[in-house]
């Protein structure tokens, strides 16, 4: 379902980035916690925080950031959590993989600044995937929403 008073793409992109700044806490606690109390593996570590990261993320996206694309159907947000799961989990987990491996493993950079330099390496791609591909907005969605806005 798409909603009038839609968001400008800056500010999208500010709320995109806010939820973002969140979930950097959000990854950094977990992943202190896997590495320190459960003892796994930097880069198993990495990829679970991850992945709990982009849930939380994609729970705050849902309600502020794309929240005028979102439709209340349990299926309609199941689809959108496997898109985003698809496309900005999987640019986040291998983007985070990678630049791990490369900038803690390979350079040896602190744990601290590897993730954050990985995060910001994804972020514009995770805007990107997340803007056009999960809440893209249909032709016949934005039709309906032409068509509410008229008979209001």
């Amino acid at each position: 379902m798409i909603r009038s008073g839609s968001p400008s793409l800056w500010c999208r992109w500010f709320r995109f980035n806010a939820v973002g700044l969140v979930g950097i806490g959000v990854q950094w606690t977990l992943l202190a916690t896997l590495l320190k109390w459960v003892q796994l593996d930097y880069l198993v570590a990495t990829a679970i925080a991850v992945e709990l990261t982009v849930l939380h993320n994609f729970a705050w996206h849902e309600l502020w950031t794309w929240q005028e694309r979102t439709g209340s159907a349990l299926s309609v947000r199941l689809g959108r959590l496997i898109r985003f799961n698809f496309t900005t989990g999987l640019c986040s987990i291998a983007g985070n993989l990678i630049f791990m491996w490369i900038l803690h493993g390979a350079v040896g950079l602190t744990l601290s600044v590897s993730t954050l330099l990985s995060l910001v390496a994804c972020s514009a791609c995770n805007f990107l995937l997340a803007n056009l591909f999960v809440y893209r907005v249909s032709s016949s969605a934005a039709m309906w929403a032409k068509e509410d806005r008229a008979a209001s």
